[in-house]
């Protein structure tokens, strides 16, 4: 079984490219990539790809909906915790590596309560993570994406001044939803929704949003233990497959929009909450 890592170790991947560490077994990297890659047929990998790149397109076309539709279709083949770590690590890096493409797009100053109550309700929902079992999870995380959708599906796009109260209770939501399922996601894309009409700087605000709030999730992980030798070698598999799909969806946001695809991505998220709820219950 592959041991814990660094945290700082861990970080090193996005950043280099290359993680050093060895487990606590005295594996290499290297031997350890050959033995998962090794227990992964190519079935599980095309679909782990497939997975990653429609999510990441869904991400970069709307702004939201990475983890929504990822953190499902990990929790199928991967324990909760490895699930949400790999979210969040490809999340926070493709965040890190697409920062000029929306930050500026929208002020700073407004987030910041959000912010600072999004980092207690991660702590929060990382303690729930950890009692969860593999099908409560699932049937946790696939309540709240068919709720998401349906909240989603009511709120229509509009400019309007939202006061601190009301930002820190989104941030406090995002936070616990951040943290237990790395889907930060509904509080802050209802809010969004709600205050901003222009696609441009929603999508600006929800990116700025969940860049802190994977920094945020990949801290608490580590301080609970959740992320061990496998997962920097995960995400490496993943990140291909999460890079092709920014691509595409940022060339696809600049010609089309999100009028029509804003509707296509609820009707999938609604489809991935509904299988992965049906699931846990059988």
């Amino acid at each position: 079984m592959a041991g814990k890592v660094p945290f700082g170790c861990w970080l090193s991947v996005p950043v280099s490219g290359y993680c050093g560490c060895y487990d606590g077994l005295g594996n290499s990297p290297i031997s350890m990539l050959a033995e998962i890659l090794a227990d992964i047929s190519p079935v599980y990998l095309a679909l782990l790809w497939l997975g990653v790149l429609a999510a990441a397109l869904l991400r970069a076309f709307t702004g939201f909906g990475f983890g929504l539709a990822a953190v499902p279709l990990f929790s199928l083949v991967m324990a909760p915790t490895q699930a949400v770590v790999l979210s969040s690590s490809l999340t926070l890096t493709i965040s890190l590596l697409t920062l000029k493409t929306y930050w500026g797009g929208y002020p700073l100053k407004p987030v910041l309560p959000m912010l600072a109550m999004a980092l207690l309700g991660t702590v929060l929902g990382v303690l729930l993570l950890g009692s969860l079992s593999v099908p409560q999870f699932q049937l946790l995380i696939g309540i709240s994406v068919i709720a998401a959708c349906l909240a989603l599906s009511r709120y229509r796009p509009r400019r309007r001044q939202a006061g601190v109260a009301v930002n820190g209770i989104t941030g406090l939501a995002s936070g616990v939803l951040n943290g237990a399922f790395a889907i930060p996601g509904p509080p802050v894309i209802i809010y969004a929704m709600a205050t901003e009409s222009d696609p441009a700087r929603s999508r600006s605000l929800l990116m700025t949003f969940f860049l802190f709030s994977a920094f945020l999730a990949l801290l608490s992980y580590g301080a609970a233990g959740f992320i061990t030798a496998k997962s920097p070698l995960m995400f490496v598999l993943a990140f291909p497959a999460m890079y092709a799909g920014d691509k595409l969806g940022y060339y696809l946001f600049r010609r089309f929009g999100t009028g029509l695809y804003r509707r296509v991505a609820l009707l999938v998220l609604l489809a991935i909450g509904l299988a992965i709820t049906v699931k846990s219950l059988v």
